[in-house]
């Protein structure tokens, strides 16, 4: 256990890396009996702390913290650690591994903004909802040292390796898999040659704030939801340093691009385009800066706190040229983001004495389809009368102004911006494939 002299490095940082001495000596000094501390079920609190005053008849009796006398089975009465293991860094340590044991750990190292703690092999995060405004490269425990086991482990075993990152929404699977692929980008850096923009440790990192910027969205419970599988492949040449990278994505929610609960919004991108951060996008995209003259996008909530949307725009064009799109496709990829957000405002109305949809105007048609590259009047004949094969013939089927809507317009614009979000995945994988010799492909997993 490193003393204080030796925590004294971090700076201000120490703190919330380790129990300073003092504290580790109090509790060793604390009064405690093996025999009689104990947790107990609690409808408020879960668990709660207690003495046991009596035994008998498999039941215990027991004087809670807050001084009320309480009766439990024997089997809820679980057995308390000593105070030396208060915070402990390794809960696998811990005399006594039993549930509140683990989450009175978790919340007392949580209430020292100690948010890592290890289980063995396993590295524990609680998410802090903030930036703690510490040295991340080399606090104990850190996911920093979850990696480096990974990589040491390629590197002598030869063998490919596996970090899985799992847990609720909002627990921190996203912010985690960031700091893991930061750590292979910084320790094993392709080459001594001077950084440029474009080379391969930067592209893999970049590669994170363009995906997110197209998948992921607010939900209730997380500002910074990723909308979508996620795996990923980091390959390493003979000598340990970064080689290429793929990236596999699973199940992206179209129905977030047409549909938005009241206090949730859509992908970030739609809300970055429209801050007029890059004044050139507002005039490419034929759109406005107040994302509720677009449906589609303004169901919910446009804007998030904990987000600044200019800034990630920024991030978002910044990691578009690093990872080497060119200057066309960059284009196409606004363009198509904008045409998603026209859809939501074309309009039909029902002809006369008929059930058939027609066009009410055609100005949102025109922008929709000058920013894909389609005739107007061919876009709006398929969503009117669609073609639909029956047997070894198409026949041309008409639709109503309710159908036109949801079975072709909704459908289109989702079905626009899933095989775009798809398109920059194999573009991404394009870039990151360097063709080098491979010797092993340790797996990040975000589930």
């Amino acid at each position: 256990m490193s003393s204080d002299a030796e925590m004294a490095q971090y700076g201000p940082a120490a703190i919330y890396l380790r129990k300073p001495e003092k504290e580790r000596i109090e509790a060793q000094n604390r009064p405690f009996d093996a025999k009689t501390a104990c947790f107990v079920p609690d409808a408020k609190e879960l668990y709660i702390k207690g003495i046991i005053q009596n035994r008998e008849g498999g039941k215990a009796t027991v004087q809670t913290e807050a001084g009320e006398t309480v009766t439990v089975k024997d089997e809820e009465c679980h057995p308390m650690n000593p105070p030396k293991y208060d915070k402990i860094e390794d809960m696998a340590m811990m005399s006594h591994l039993n549930e509140p044991s683990v989450l009175f750990n978790l919340k007392d190292r949580y209430a020292a903004w100690m948010i890592y703690t290890y289980s063995g092999l396993f590295c524990v995060t609680v998410n802090p909802y903030k930036c703690l405004g510490k040295k991340h490269m080399e606090v104990p425990p850190h996911i920093f040292s979850v990696s480096d086991n990974a990589y040491q482990n390629m590197l002598t075993d030869r063998e490919n390796q596996s970090v899985l990152i799992t847990g609720e929404s909002g627990a921190g699977k996203t912010v985690n898999t960031k700091r893991v692929i930061q750590y292979f980008a910084t320790i094993a850096v392709s080459g001594d040659k001077k950084k440029e923009a474009g080379m391969l440790e930067d592209q893999i990192i970049s590669a994170n704030p363009l995906l997110e910027a197209f998948g992921n969205a607010k939900t209730v419970r997380n500002d910074n939801s990723s909308r979508f599988g996620k795996f990923i492949r980091i390959h390493f040449g003979t000598t340990g340093k970064l080689a290429s990278a793929d990236i596999e994505t699973y199940l992206l929610e179209k129905s977030r691009v047409t549909f938005q609960l009241v206090d949730e919004r859509s992908y970030h991108i739609f809300y970055q385009v429209t801050t007029c951060h890059k004044p050139e996008l507002i005039d490419m995209l034929l759109i406005t800066t107040n994302p509720y003259d677009f449906p589609m996008i303004s169901q919910g909530q446009i804007s998030v706190a904990s987000i600044n949307d200019k800034e990630e725009l920024e991030a978002t064009d910044s990691a578009i040229d690093i990872l080497g799109f060119t200057t066309d496709e960059k284009g196409s990829i606004y363009k198509m983001t904008g045409a998603v957000m026209h859809y939501g405002n074309m309009k039909f109305k029902q002809k006369q004495r008929e059930e058939q949809a027609e066009p009410d105007g055609t100005e949102v048609a025109d922008k929709v389809a000058y920013l894909m590259g389609l005739n107007s009047a061919d876009l709006l004949k398929v969503l009117c009368y669609p073609r639909v094969k029956v047997g070894n013939e198409y026949i041309t089927k008409g639709q109503t102004v309710q159908q036109v809507f949801m079975n072709s317009v909704l459908a289109l614009a989702k079905s626009v911006y899933e095989k775009m979000f798809l398109w920059m995945v194999v573009r991404i994988n394009q870039m990151l494939d360097t063709k080098q010799p491979l010797v092993s492909r340790p797996n990040i997993v975000l589930s």
